[in-house]
C-alpha cells in the first residue's frame, strides 16, 4: 500500500516538473529569442547607418572616414558629410570640394571675372638734373701756364663771352709768328696764309682776335679764355700758375634756365608710361609746394643693375628754383588708352610661381562648393587688379581670398595645384586612414615637389 502512494507521489512530481521545464523553455524562447531579434535589428541599423555616415575635416575635405575621430593632418575633429554626391553626377575628378565650414574657417572669398577700364598709379623717384644740351666743358685747345683767372669759386654766373682766365702759350706764339711771316708771302703763297689762319681758328681763336694780330704785326703774349654760353661755373679744375697739356678740362659752365627731372621707372611700370603724360610731383627741399610736366622722352635702353629706366620732364627754371641733384617724388595716373575694356582680376586671386599664374575657379550648380585649378596668361598689372591675356572668360567666378589655403588642400588630395600641375599625391606622414605611411609612401616622399608659400 505504501509502495502505491511513492509511486504516484513521484509520479506526480514527474509531471509537475516535466511541465514546469517545457513552461520555462517556452517563456525563456519568447524572452530572450525577442531581445536577441531586437539587437540584431539594431546592429544592422548602426551597419546600415555607417555606412551612409562618411566623416570628414572641415580643413582637408580630402579626408574621409567611415568612423568619427581626428583629422591625421591638423587633429581637429572630424564632422559627418551631410551631402553625398549623387551616383551618376557628372563630376570633374580634378574639382576640390570644400564644405561650408571649411569655406568659412578658410576665409575663401570669390569674385566674378569683369571687363573693365586699366587704370594704375604710377609713383616714381627722381632728381633734378641740368639740361645736358646747356653744358659746356671748356678745354685747353694748346699747352701753356694759367696766368689770371677772374673766376674764383664755383657756382659764379657768367655771361657769354665773359673772360674766364688767361693763359700764356710758346706753341700759341710760335703759331702767330708764322701767320705774321705768312702775311709777307699773301700775294705769292696764298694757301699758305690760309693755313696759318686756320690753325689759329682751331685752336679757339675768333677772326677778331687774328685780325688784331695782322693789324698789330706782333704776337699776342696771353690769351683770354671766353665763355661760350651764358650760365653758372659748375666746375674750375685749374688754379694760377698751373700748367695744362692740350685737351686738359678748364671749367664746365651750366646753363640752368631750364632743367631736366629724371624719374627712374621699373620694367614693370614702363607699359603704363608714354610720351606726353602728366607727372605731378614734389620736391623735398620744397614742402608743400606741387609740381607738374609731361613726359618728353623715355630712355631706350633699362640699366642693367638697377633694371629702371629713365622717364624725363622738361622744366622751366629761370627763377632757379630747381636745383639739380634735388629729390622729386611724383605720381601719373594712367590709362592704358589702347585697350579700354580688359578682363580684370583682383591680385589676390593669383598665385604666382614665377613661371605660372594659378587661379581657382569656382564651378557653377554645385550644392557643395567645388574649385578647379586653372593656369592663365597675367597682361599689365593694374593697381590691385591684374589684364587676364588667356585663360579666363568675362563672368565667371575665382576665389579671390583664402587662395593659398584652396591651393594646399588639391596638393594634398594629390590634385593639380600651384607648385604640383600634373597632380599626384604629396606625403603628409600619415595616409587618410590616420595609419602610419608604409614604406612605398616614405620611399615617395622625396618624389613630391615642395609646399610652396602663398605669394
Amino acid at each position: 500500500m505504501k509502495s502505491n502512494i511513492l509511486k504516484t507521489i513521484n509520479k506526480r512530481e514527474a509531471i509537475i516538473i516535466g511541465f514546469a521545464f517545457i513552461v520555462g523553455l517556452l517563456l525563456g524562447g519568447m524572452f530572450f529569442g525577442s531581445s536577441k531579434d531586437k539587437h540584431e535589428d539594431h546592429d544592422h541599423e548602426e551597419i546600415i547607418s555607417n555606412e551612409e555616415t562618411i566623416y570628414t575635416c572641415s580643413m582637408h575635405p580630402q579626408i574621409k572616414q567611415n568612423a568619427p575621430g581626428l583629422c591625421p593632418i591638423c587633429a581637429m575633429d572630424l564632422v559627418p558629410v551631410t551631402t553625398l554626391q549623387a551616383e551618376g553626377e557628372d563630376i570633374d575628378p580634378d574639382e576640390i570640394q570644400m564644405t561650408e565650414s571649411a569655406i568659412k574657417l578658410a576665409e575663401v572669398q570669390t569674385a566674378i571675372v569683369k571687363r573693365g577700364v586699366p587704370e594704375k598709379s604710377v609713383h616714381l623717384l627722381g632728381k633734378v638734373k641740368a639740361d645736358e644740351r646747356n653744358i659746356a666743358e671748356l678745354t685747353a685747345r694748346f699747352g701753356g701756364r694759367i696766368e689770371k683767372l677772374f673766376v674764383n669759386y664755383t657756382g659764379q654766373n657768367v655771361k657769354k663771352g665773359q673772360k674766364l682766365g688767361t693763359i700764356y702759350s710758346p706753341d700759341l706764339i710760335t703759331a702767330q709768328k708764322e701767320l705774321l711771316e705768312a702775311i709777307k708771302y699773301k700775294e705769292n703763297n696764298l694757301s699758305f696764309y690760309k693755313a696759318s689762319r686756320s690753325k689759329l681758328k682751331l685752336w679757339d681763336l675768333t677772326d677778331a682776335q687774328i685780325d688784331a694780330i695782322e693789324n698789330n704785326g706782333e704776337p699776342i703774349l696771353y690769351f683770354d679764355i671766353l665763355s661760350p654760353i651764358s650760365g653758372t661755373v659748375t666746375k674750375r679744375h685749374v688754379a694760377i700758375g698751373d700748367y695744362v697739356n692740350e685737351g686738359s678740362a678748364l671749367f664746365e659752365v651750366v646753363n640752368l634756365n631750364r632743367v631736366w627731372v629724371m624719374f627712374d621707372a621699373y620694367e614693370s611700370d614702363l607699359p603704363w608710361i608714354k610720351p606726353g603724360d602728366k607727372i605731378d610731383f614734389t620736391l623735398l627741399s620744397l614742402p608743400g609746394k606741387n609740381y607738374s610736366g609731361k613726359v618728353s622722352y623715355i630712355d631706350p635702353f633699362i640699366d642693367a643693375t638697377t633694371r629702371v629706366a629713365q622717364v624725363r620732364i622738361e622744366m622751366d627754371n629761370r627763377d632757379q628754383t630747381f636745383k639739380p641733384e634735388m629729390f622729386a617724388n611724383g605720381i601719373l595716373e594712367s590709362k592704358i588708352v589702347e585697350n579700354l575694356n580688359e578682363l580684370l582680376i583682383p591680385k589676390s586671386a593669383i598665385l604666382w610661381t614665377g613661371k605660372r599664374a594659378v587661379v581657382y575657379v569656382k564651378v557653377p550648380n554645385r550644392e557643395t562648393p567645388s574649385f578647379l585649378y586653372r593656369e592663365i596668361v597675367l597682361g599689365p598689372e593694374a593697381g590691385n587688379f591684374y589684364v587676364v591675356a588667356e585663360g579666363l572668360t568675362e563672368g565667371e567666378e575665382i576665389a579671390s581670398n583664402g587662395v593659398f589655403k584652396i591651393d594646399a588642400s588639391a596638393q594634398l588630395a594629390g590634385k593639380p595645384s600651384m607648385m604640383n600641375p600634373e597632380g599626384g599625391k604629396i606625403s603628409t606622414g600619415h595616409n587618410h586612414g590616420g595609419t602610419p605611411m608604409s614604406d612605398e609612401e616614405m620611399a615617395n616622399m622625396d618624389e613630391q615637389p615642395p609646399e610652396s608659400a602663398e605669394k
